[in-house]
């Protein structure tokens, strides 16, 4: 009897140090989560901070009154615009001189290989009823 007594005390004290063992990290992760949520508290605290400051430096009257005061800015005039003749040569060409255009080519090309009755998948193709003319349809 007295090993089943001994066998019964053990097992008690061993599932003791087990719930207390439980206990302990349930309240460091407990504290830990506390420690975060107070630590997101003040990340958010200082965005709000930070986008009201934003707000302050980006408000339009502000900049209105910078960019008077230093760029001395005057307002456009309907003079200022230049004529087509003025506006400087066209920059040189790459291409040899006398070779065809390779952009060009490229959309005859493309224009060759297409059919001209082809019909694009997003529009249906008009269905020939007997009896209808070409030219007929509505």
């Amino acid at each position: 009897m007295r090993v089943i007594h001994l066998l019964v005390i053990g097992m008690l004290v061993f599932a003791a140090a087990y719930v207390y063992r439980i206990k302990m990290e349930s309240t460091a992760r407990v504290e830990r989560v506390l420690r975060l949520n107070a630590e997101i508290r003040e990340q958010r605290d200082a965005i709000a901070t930070l986008r009201a400051e934003w707000a302050k430096l980006d408000a339009p009257l502000r900049l209105q009154g910078l960019a008077d005061r230093y760029l001395g800015l005057k307002p456009v005039s309907a003079t200022q615009y230049d004529t087509l003749k003025n506006l400087p040569e066209r920059p040189p060409s790459f291409a040899r001189p006398g070779a065809p255009d390779p952009i060009g080519a490229m959309i005859n090309t493309i224009e060759a290989t297409v059919d001209a009755q082809s019909v694009t998948g997003s529009v249906p193709a008009p269905a020939n009823r007997p009896g209808d003319q070409p030219g007929n349809q509505q």
